[in-house]
C-alpha cells in the first residue's frame, strides 16, 4: 500500500490560544485543508464536485492530541480514505512534525451528498472514481 496523501502546513501566530499553542479547533481546518488538497491531486476540485451534483460532508469526527504545536512549528498532515461498504467512508489523518513525532490525529466517517435530493449517495467510492482523473490520492 502507498503512503498516504500529505500536505505541510506551517502555523501561524493568530491561530494560537492564549497559551501559546495551537488553538483545537484549528486541527480540524488543517485537515479540512488537507482533505481538499487530495481530492485536488485527485482532480477532483469544488466546481467539478458541484458540476457533478455532489458534495463530501462530514458525519462523524474525532480529534486525539498527543502534543502541542505552536507558532512556526511545521506539521505534516495525512489524508487516508478507508472505503466501506454502503454510504459512508473513513478517513483517517495523522499530524506528525517533519521528524516523525506523532502530534495529533483526527478519524471520521464521511459521505457524499446528492445535493439534489439531499441523501447520501449509495456508493461514493465508485462517485469519486468517476470523477477523479487521477484516483491514486483518495486509495481508489
Amino acid at each position: 500500500m502507498a503512503d498516504p496523501f500529505r500536505v505541510r502546513v506551517t502555523v501561524r501566530g493568530y491561530e494560537l490560544d492564549t497559551q501559546g499553542h495551537l488553538n483545537q479547533a484549528v486541527y480540524l481546518q488543517y485537515a479540512e485543508h488537507a482533505r481538499w488538497e487530495c481530492l485536488r491531486a485527485a482532480g477532483i476540485a469544488q466546481d467539478r464536485l458541484i458540476a457533478g451534483g455532489v458534495g463530501p460532508v462530514a458525519l462523524e469526527v474525532t480529534v486525539r492530541f498527543q502534543r502541542e504545536l505552536r507558532g512556526g512549528d511545521e506539521v505534516d498532515v495525512t489524508c487516508e480514505f478507508r472505503w466501506c461498504e454502503g454510504k459512508t467512508f473513513q478517513i483517517v489523518q495523522d499530524f506528525t512534525r517533519p521528524d516523525g513525532t506523532p502530534v495529533a490525529s483526527v478519524t471520521g466517517v464521511g459521505g457524499l451528498l446528492d445535493l439534489t435530493a439531499r441523501r447520501l449517495v449509495p456508493d461514493p467510492r465508485e462517485r469519486f472514481r468517476a470523477l477523479a482523473t487521477d484516483p491514486t490520492p483518495m486509495g481508489l
